[in-house]
């Protein structure tokens, strides 16, 4: 274990520095996922017919090899992030927008009704409305792009790229040192754990209406977990 956090010097970081990278290189690619998914899944609600096509477009580009991917990018944007975020962002693309579309989606038609009749426009209904009640299904979506983009980081050493955890793998190699491999192991674990763990925090926080009506069916007395968001959305 005394070798176990002496980080070779070629990596030009500290272990903390190391991770503080991996967790940019895999986190900022989800927060640019998420932006793009939330208009584009509302087009898809919208326009039903486009949500076929941009489905088949994100499941071909998901299909493609991470190294493949970071090939075709590296005469672009070279041994960089970049490299390695972009893919990362297309990946998050084909678990958002449909987790999006499906929370969307599930809002009752008597809710937006509703809320129409209260005076909300499309995008004001979009954003108080349907979001809030979607939200279980997109942090669903959420959990599963982070902890597989985490993962995936670490194939950006194949490139040349400096700063993930995966670069940990490589020197265990070179230095015949397969305590850096547990290193990097167990570190990725314990981010994928946290990161997980922390949007199932956030997302007890945004529903708070979710775990007390998951008992009880929703009645005529108690109204069902939309109401709360219509409720909010009007104050």
């Amino acid at each position: 274990m005394s070798g176990f956090f002496d980080i070779p010097s070629d990596l030009q970081h500290s272990w903390l520095g190391l991770v503080g990278l991996h967790l940019r290189e895999a986190l900022l690619p989800v927060l640019a996922g998420l932006v793009i998914s939330l208009p584009l899944a509302q087009l898809c609600v919208r326009f039903r017919w486009l949500y076929p096509p941009v489905l088949w477009v994100t499941t071909v580009l998901y299909a493609i090899p991470s190294l493949a991917f970071f090939v075709l990018l590296i005469d672009y944007t070279g041994q960089t992030e970049l490299t390695v975020m972009i893919p990362l962002t297309v990946y998050s693309l084909v678990v958002l927008v449909p987790a999006i579309v499906d929370g969307v989606r599930s809002v009752p038609q008597e809710t937006l009704a509703a809320a129409t009749a209260m005076g909300f426009g499309p995008v004001r209904r979009y954003l108080q409305v349907q979001l809030p009640i979607a939200v279980p299904a997109i942090i669903a979506g959420l959990r599963v792009a982070t902890v597989s983009s985490i993962s995936l980081v670490s194939v950006g050493t194949l490139i040349g790229n400096q700063g993930a955890l995966g670069n940990l793998l490589n020197d265990a190699n070179i230095y015949n040192r397969p305590e850096f491999a547990v290193n990097a192991v167990l570190t990725m674990a314990v981010l994928a754990i946290l990161a997980d763990a922390l949007l199932v925090v956030v997302r007890l926080l945004l529903t708070p209406w979710m775990p007390r009506r998951a008992r009880t069916k929703p009645t005529a007395d108690r109204p069902g977990p939309a109401a709360p968001a219509l409720e909010d959305a009007a104050r």
